[in-house]
Formats: structure tokens, sequence, C-alpha cells
């Protein structure tokens, strides 16, 4: 049966064998491992997934793959194929108290990459870590920063950093609750059918912490707060800091210049120059 990618689910199949080997290399699995595989397509990524991993949940929106994957992996004890919309599936219930620690292993179709990545960093069983492959540009804003990095600080396997000076709501929110690296590109010729842009494989960590009680540690009405004031801060792109979160707030403008300027910022920085730790700060002093 041959299978066609499907253009409204912004299927585009993977086909380069050393790029999966990449993407199993980087994710250093052992048989303790249990993995969540989004949108295992035909397969070939969960193929070396469930060689290496304890367990492989692969969750596959569209239903015309489910009966050739599970064909395909009918042999193999370690592997589930489940068909259904990750983004409407209840990700605790699913999981249970005996799967808490899992990794997300996936080729996100580039228009749904956002609000699965928001899934699983704000879910109350965030992952220990996830290797996604994602729209290039995607990579760059989520792993972005707001100054340069030294190039002598990047490792020998390219590991590196968005491009300084452009944060972005996404980079913020990712960053909030993990940390983010491009571990390599791919370029857009290993895709079946070859999409318009290049890849990235990102590696999104240091989630695990979240297990051990964010919940507790950083209330929900904290976590409210900061993302409101990013969200003014980033209301229009254009517009100095200080415009946008006395006019999205309903603050005196004076008073948001001097709170601007007792975390290191001028009055007419812009958002995306401020790092988390600078929107954090900032949070604290507004409201």
């Amino acid at each position: 049966m041959e299978i066609k990618p499907k253009k409204s689910l912004g299927q585009n199949f993977l086909r380069d064998k050393s790029i999966v080997n990449k993407i199993i290399e980087s994710a250093n699995l052992n048989a303790d491992d249990f993995v969540i595989e989004v949108g295992p397509g035909t397969g070939i990524l969960t193929e070396e997934l469930v060689k290496m991993a304890g367990k492989v949940l692969a969750i596959e929106i569209d239903h015309t793959l489910i009966k050739p994957l599970q064909k395909k992996f009918e042999n193999k004890k370690n592997v589930e194929i489940l068909s259904g919309d990750i983004l409407k599936i209840n990700l605790p219930a699913l999981l249970g108290h005996e799967m808490s620690k899992y990794k997300v292993i996936a080729n996100l179709p580039y228009y749904i990459t956002s609000p699965i990545i928001r899934l699983f960093l704000e879910t109350e069983m965030p992952p220990q870590e996830m290797i996604l492959m994602v729209q290039k540009e995607v990579a760059e804003r989520i792993t972005a920063s707001p100054s340069e990095i030294p190039a002598e600080s990047r490792s020998a396997k390219r590991i590196s950093r968005g491009k300084p000076g452009q944060m972005s709501i996404l980079a913020v929110s990712v960053q909030y609750y993990a940390q983010a690296e491009i571990i390599f590109e791919v370029n857009r010729k290993c895709f079946d059918p070859v999409p318009e842009v290049d890849s990235s494989v990102i590696k999104i960590s240091n989630l695990a912490y979240r297990q051990a009680g964010l919940k507790s540690q950083i209330s929900k009405m904290e976590q409210n707060k900061f993302f409101r004031v990013v969200r003014a801060g980033f209301c229009a792109k254009r517009k100095t800091l200080s415009n946008n979160l006395s006019n999205s707030l309903h603050l005196d403008k004076k008073e948001v210049e001097e709170k601007i300027k007792a975390v290191g910022f001028k009055p007419t920085a812009r958002a995306q120059e401020l790092s988390v730790e600078d929107w954090k700060n900032i949070a604290e002093l507004l409201i």
C-alpha cells in the first residue's frame, strides 16, 4: 500500500536514515526509557526507537496510517500505536503513575509545532527531555538569546543557540520552563515531499526539576502574572518596552520606565532584548 503524505496535516515524511541515526544518538536512549513519538508517519524513526527504548508510544492523528503502522510493528512487543490527536488526549491519564518519566522524540508538523511544545512544557507530568525536528526558523526563535554567545563556548558538536537579540514570546515561553538548544540542521531534501524550508533538530531539556515540585515552588498565579507581563511587552514589536507595558497593563509610563531602569535597561529597550530572568524581575516589580 502506497502511503501518500497529506498536505492538510502538514505531512512531510523523513526519508533519510542518516538523520534518523543522528536523532537516536542525540536522545541517548536505553532499555529503561519510555518514549512518546508524536506523528510517526511511515515509522522510519519508530523503527530505531523500538530497538533502543524499553517502551515506545507512537501517537498518530492520521487514521489511514494506523493499520500500516500496526502491521509494520506487529511483532514488536515494546511499541504501541495510538490513533488520536495529541492536543486532545488526556496526557496525565494516558501516562499513568508508572510512566511519570518519559522522553518525547518527534518530527513535528510545522503548523502545529508551538501548541505541541507548550502542551508538554505545561503539563503536570513534563518529559525528561524532548528531541524535536522543527522548521529551522522556529528552532532559531525557540533558542534565541538576548545577547551574543562567544563562539568558543559552543561545543564541537555544533550545539548552538539562536540569533542574539531576537527573543520572542515563543522563546520566553520555552526558556521559562526549560533549556533549549539546536543540535543539528536538516536539509529539506531529506523529506518527501520536499518542503519549502530546511529543518533543525532541537533538544529541550532540564524539565525534570518540574516533576520534583515546580508547582509547589511557582504558583499558578505567579506563572499567570509572568506571562501577562510578557504578552504585554511583546504586544507591538515596533514599539518600546515602556510603551507596550504601560499601554497594555494600564500603568503610568514614567513608573514603568523607572521599573525598567531598575532591572538594568533603558526605557527605549525593546521586548526582544530581555532574557527570561529579566522578565521575571520586571514582572515582580510591575504587578
